[in-house]
């Protein structure tokens, strides 16, 4: 049999390693992606510049008393690049950090990327996923719009397996599908933390919940998940309605991610199919914050959003009663 040669390349693409990843659609974080800086690099960026204003020193001042220019220390600060053991050593000197708080600083850049339930993972999925996941896990807070899929934080095992199927064409293994649901439903277990549950922020136009992924009984079992989050302290869910026009997001999902450490900017992560990108540019950030903002204005209150996923999973349920 004889393939038309758009199936030889779909096929040939899926199958490549460069693409090939844990899932590749569905707000599941697709691959390759432009990487953020780790998570230790960001922290010790913001440390820095608070241990520079407490010592009530300029940029200007740090780069004339050790030989550095401005930007250099600029781009440690806002974790552009790194700092090495030397550099890192000079700067707690003359910000005069000592004792415990030196050593733990110092012993954290000594330290390799913190080991988390994913590390078991890093044979199945790319490298980029797992930093992401780490990423992910340090969050304090997250703020999400979703044009066309739930998210993967707050989808069912059943709706995560049939967009995960469909994402990869029918060319993963029942056993590689399984795996990377496992591993979205390990995700989301940053919702239910005992100790600081992520904050999270769900934006979700009608057309996500309107598409039927799977079946009906597969959406009304999604509906009721997305309820059931939304009664969290936690979460705040609220449904963008098709009646509500045109909106600033016509362009697509992001996800605005929030630091813990109050000294470490926002951070945007869009994802496209067959690429992502983390936005750290302040007046991008800014742009994408203000667009979420009337997002949640022009979106159903969280108590209508509640009611309107209640209807929604009894329509869709009466409709299939009555084929």
């Amino acid at each position: 049999m004889q393939y038309p040669v758009q199936s030889i390349l779909v096929r040939e693409a899926l199958t490549s390693p460069k693409i090939r990843g844990p899932n590749i659609f569905g707000r599941g974080r697709s691959m390759p992606s432009t990487k953020p800086p780790t998570i230790q690099r960001r922290r010790l960026a913001a440390e820095l510049r608070l241990f520079r204003e407490r010592a009530q020193v300029t940029l200007e001042e740090v780069a004339a008393r050790l030989g550095w220019s401005v930007a250099k220390i600029s781009r440690i600060e806002t974790a552009i690049v790194g700092v090495n053991s030397k550099d890192l050593n000079l700067l707690l000197d003359l910000y005069g950090v000592e004792g415990e708080r030196r050593t733990a600083i110092l012993s954290k850049t000594r330290t390799a990327r913190t080991k988390g339930w994913w590390d078991a993972y890093a044979e199945f999925v790319p490298s980029d996923y797992i930093d992401y996941i780490e990423l992910e896990a340090q969050l304090a807070g997250m703020r999400s719009y979703n044009a066309h899929v739930i998210h993967g934080l707050m989808q069912t095992e059943s709706y995560a397996r049939d967009i995960i199927r469909g994402a990869t064409m029918g060319l993963s293994s029942p056993a590689e599908i399984d795996r990377r649901v496992e591993v979205r439903m390990t995700r989301q277990r940053l919702l239910t933390r005992e100790r600081d549950p992520l904050r999270f922020w769900l934006v979700i136009a009608e057309p996500a919940l309107s598409w039927v992924v799977g079946s009906p009984k597969i959406m009304a079992e999604q509906y009721d998940k997305l309820r059931e989050y939304a009664e969290r302290d936690n979460v705040t869910v609220q449904v963008l309605p098709a009646s509500a026009g045109a909106h600033p997001a016509s362009a697509g999902s992001f996800d605005i991610l929030e630091f813990p450490n109050p000294h470490e900017p926002d951070a945007v992560y869009v994802e496209t199919m067959t690429a992502n990108r983390y936005v750290e540019s302040h007046a991008e950030i800014y742009r994408y914050t203000l667009a979420f903002d009337h997002l949640r204005a022009m979106a159903l209150s969280p108590a209508d959003s509640v009611d309107f996923l209640t209807q929604a999973a009894e329509k869709i349920m009466s409709r299939s009663e009555e084929r």
